[in-house]
């Protein structure tokens, strides 16, 4: 069940391997034990097997279209299915809603010849009311495959339950500020945050219209490198897309030699357990490249994100929130918490857009001359599930996460060690726009000289 997506197409495509069964068994794991982990919200039987037997035929018949046909995936519940498969988006008042047309990710995946089989778990309105513990969503809290006392990290907790307990090859979810990557790291698998505007929004929910961004959780950053060719590209019903092109540029291990970067105090929130994980990791990395100390100028990067992102959210959400319906969803603080952010004032927001222009510029001089910026990828392993969060991190600061989505650049985070309470910890590397390849040559990299991407949690 821990095969990675290109071992698992080289058996699809020689025949080894059935499209069907392979769909068979791994939604007969999302049904056993997919309610364990809380992680599943609609398994799409009757659509993955129909798609299922087209991939078998297509193969037969020398029709192959690529490394996804025939594999099996699942979606974060907020990209519309049609097919009259519900698309929640994690709320209770939103349980029954249904659209008419897929989101472009889950067509273009189609398209691939991938296998949809489920609908998966999510933080309700993917944290857009500012949720503080991991109950909510009306599913539940989504279980840390690791430990069945500890959360998985939000938003797209599904997504990163799903793959790390093997109900999945690979996984999609969204990211805002952190929702791929803290339940990629919470939960220790691999997790791609591409450039904003590199795949298109187009039937997805949305929270953030200027942040949010849709990318691939897998089992290590190769899986992650494939999905992504598969879903980037310009979407004419999407206009924030972009039409420069992505390929991957493949399973080789590049020679080259990297230039890293920490930022100056990074690992001071960080629990010992991390910094011992990231520690080991920079010695990991002096083998592939180089590592300096960098110093970001004082800027208020968070405020400057956190402003941006809540203004959105009230924009994004008016009428669910003038309804009063969010009195119905599952978390009390959501129930609430939304009014405050609709009083944010115009002239705020306008400076925070202005301010962003600077964060970007000043990032993009810092990477100009580095291929990463590396970090923990989380500054504590996943919270208890009694826990009280604050967006997934410890006191809610995050200045790799609002420097990242704030100016829109990609980001890949991969396992990195066990810490406390026998959970994952998580490295991060963040790059300039447009530049997932070099991120993935340096993840390649780092996971072929390591092998905690090959450590599983003990599911059934």
């Amino acid at each position: 069940m821990f095969l990675p997506v290109r071992r698992l197409a080289a058996l699809v495509r020689t025949r080894e391997l059935s499209p069907v069964a392979l769909a068979e068994t791994f939604i007969e794991r999302l049904e056993t034990l997919g309610p364990r982990y809380n992680a599943v919200v609609t398994v799409t039987r009757d659509r993955a097997l129909t798609q299922a037997r087209s991939a078998e035929r297509e193969i037969a018949a020398g029709r192959y279209r690529g490394l996804l046909h025939g594999i099996p995936y699942g979606a974060k519940d907020l990209l519309a299915t049609s097919d009259g498969i519900p698309t929640t988006w994690g709320a209770a008042p939103l349980r029954g809603q249904t659209f008419e047309e897929d989101a472009t990710v889950i067509r273009r995946l189609e398209e691939a010849g991938a296998v949809l089989c489920a609908k998966l778990a999510m933080i309700e309105l993917a944290g857009g009311m500012g949720y503080r513990q991991p109950n909510a969503s009306f599913t539940g809290p989504c279980i840390n495959p690791w430990s069945t006392d500890s959360w998985s990290g939000g938003s797209s907790s599904g997504s990163g339950v799903a793959v790390a307990a093997g109900l999945l090859p690979f996984a999609i979810g969204s990211e805002t500020w952190g929702s791929i990557l803290s339940p990629a790291g919470s939960c220790g698998v691999a997790g791609l945050r591409p450039t904003y505007g590199r795949v298109s929004r187009h039937g997805a929910m949305a929270l953030s219209w200027t942040l949010d961004k849709l990318g691939p959780l897998g089992l290590m950053a190769d899986d992650c490198g494939l999905v992504l060719a598969a879903i980037a590209g310009v979407d004419p019903a999407d206009p924030t897309t972009s039409a420069r092109p992505f390929r991957d540029d493949g399973a080789e291990i590049s020679t080259r030699r990297f230039r890293f970067g920490v930022v100056r105090g990074v690992t001071e929130p960080c629990d010992e357990d991390v910094r011992e994980s990231f520690e080991r990791s920079l010695e990991v990395l002096r083998r592939i490249g180089s590592v300096e100390e960098v110093v970001l100028p004082d800027l208020p990067w968070e405020e400057i994100t956190r402003t941006i992102l809540q203004a959105e959210a009230a924009s994004a959400f008016e009428d669910l929130i003038e309804s009063g319906r969010i009195a119905e969803l599952t978390a009390p603080e959501d129930r609430y918490s939304a009014y405050a952010r609709d009083a944010i004032l115009a002239k705020d927001y306008i400076k925070a857009l202005r301010l962003r222009g600077v964060m970007a510029r000043e990032a993009d001089r810092t990477l100009s001359r580095l291929d990463a910026l590396v970090a923990p990828g989380r500054t504590a392993v996943a919270p208890a599930l009694d826990q009280e969060i604050r967006g997934g991190m410890r006191g809610g600061r995050d200045l790799m996460g609002a420097i990242g989505n704030g100016a829109g650049l990609p980001a890949i985070i991969v396992p990195n060690g066990i810490g406390a309470r026998g959970l994952p910890t998580s490295l991060q590397f963040m790059g300039r726009a447009w530049e997932e390849n070099t991120l993935l040559a340096a993840a390649r990299a780092y996971q072929s000289l390591t092998d905690w991407h090959r450590r599983h949690p003990p599911v059934g």
